[in-house]
C-alpha cells in the first residue's frame, strides 16, 4: 500500500504529494493510483462506509512528482473546475534540464497534437488536424555545469506540455527518455519535473490558498547546497 503524503486537508479539499511512477488515475480500482490510494486514506481515516467521493482537479504524468489536488465534495469540484477554466489557478513547476538555457527567461507558445500510436505529443502548425495551443513561461533559478534549474508557470494544460515544449527548444528534462532527456542515473524512477506549487481560491472560504510540495531526494544529488537554499524561497 502506498503511503499518502498529505500537504493540505479540510472538509472540502485534499492536496497530496504524488511520488514518481504512481499514476494519478485511469487504472482499475484494484490497481495502485494516487486517486485510489487517496480514497483509501479518506475511507480509513474517517471510517466512511461505501464509496468515497474525490474529484480530481489536477493530474501529473506518471514520472512527474509534486502537488495534486482533489475535491472532497461535488460543490468544491465544480467551483474549482470553474477557476481552472477561467485560468485563475496558479501552477508552478520546477524542472532540471539538460542545457545551459538561453534566454534565461521567456514565454513559449507552440501548437501541439497527440500521437496516439506512440503515446506521446508532437509540435505542429496552427490549423493542423488536432492541433491545440500550448503556453508556458519559464525563468532560470540556477545553473551548474551543463544543467539548468527552471521555474515554469503553466498557462495551459496540454498532455506532456512542459516536457515537449522544453525539449522542442533543445533543453529536455533530465531523465525524460520519451523526449530526449539524459542523466537517467540521477532519476532512475522518474524525471526531474516537479509540480512545486498550486495557488487557488478556496471553494468555500474564498481565501487565497497556496499548496506547496517539497522536493524529492533525487533533486539534491544535483547540488545539495543549491537545492536546499532555493527550496527555502
Amino acid at each position: 500500500m502506498t503511503q499518502i503524503n498529505v500537504l493540505y486537508e479540510d472538509n472540502h479539499l485534499l492536496a497530496v504529494l504524488k511520488p514518481a511512477m504512481l499514476p494519478t488515475m485511469g487504472v482499475a480500482a484494484d490497481k495502485p493510483s494516487l486517486l485510489n490510494e487517496a480514497r483509501k486514506y479518506i475511507k480509513r481515516k474517517y471510517r466512511k462506509p461505501g464509496n468515497v467521493y474525490l474529484g480530481t482537479l489536477s493530474r501529473l504524468d506518471a514520472p512527474v512528482t509534486g502537488v495534486v489536488l482533489f475535491a472532497r465534495t461535488s460543490k468544491a469540484a465544480s467551483r474549482l473546475s470553474e477557476q481552472i477554466r477561467q485560468l485563475t489557478v496558479g501552477k508552478t513547476y520546477w524542472a532540471l534540464v539538460d542545457a545551459l538555457v538561453e534566454p534565461a527567461k521567456a514565454e513559449c507558445v507552440d501548437w501541439v497534437r497527440k500521437d496516439e500510436r506512440h503515446r506521446r505529443m508532437h509540435t505542429t502548425t496552427e490549423g493542423a488536424i488536432g492541433a491545440k495551443q500550448a503556453r508556458l513561461g519559464y525563468q532560470t533559478l540556477s545553473q551548474l555545469k551543463n544543467t539548468t534549474l527552471l521555474e515554469i508557470a503553466l498557462h495551459t494544460g496540454r498532455k506532456h506540455q512542459i516536457r515537449l515544449q522544453l525539449a522542442h527548444r533543445g533543453f529536455p528534462v533530465l531523465g525524460d527518455r520519451k523526449y530526449g532527456g539524459k542523466n537517467i542515473q540521477t532519476f532512475p524512477n522518474g524525471i526531474a519535473l516537479h509540480a512545486r506549487q498550486m495557488i487557488i481560491d478556496h471553494p468555500v472560504t474564498r481565501q487565497r490558498l497556496t499548496l506547496e510540495a517539497p522536493l524529492p531526494p533525487p533533486w539534491f544529488e544535483w547540488d545539495d547546497g543549491a537545492m536546499a537554499s532555493i527550496e527555502k524561497l
